[in-house]
């Protein structure tokens, strides 16, 4: 089981596609609120040099936006 976490905002659209996609491929994730977790938003820039959202984490791979085939392909769905 690949750990995924998803970087989120409440008013992303392209972060509600991604989670609707993780639930109808039965994927556990664990969601981060960047507009109201500071140390996660630098965490973001950190790992991505920019503060965009979403940015899935699956295991140590770092995808940027709502990229459906990266994602099937990192998860094997």
């Amino acid at each position: 089981m690949k750990t995924v976490k998803i970087y989120t905002t409440p008013v992303c659209g392209f972060c509600h596609m991604a989670k609707r996609y993780f639930q109808a491929n039965g994927i556990s994730y664990t969601e981060i609120d960047v507009s109201e977790d500071r140390d996660a938003a630098q965490e973001v820039v950190n790992k991505t040099g920019q503060l965009a959202v979403p940015v899935i984490e699956i295991d140590d791979e770092i995808v940027i936006g709502f990229d459906q085939p990266r994602l099937a392909k990192l998860l094997g769905v």
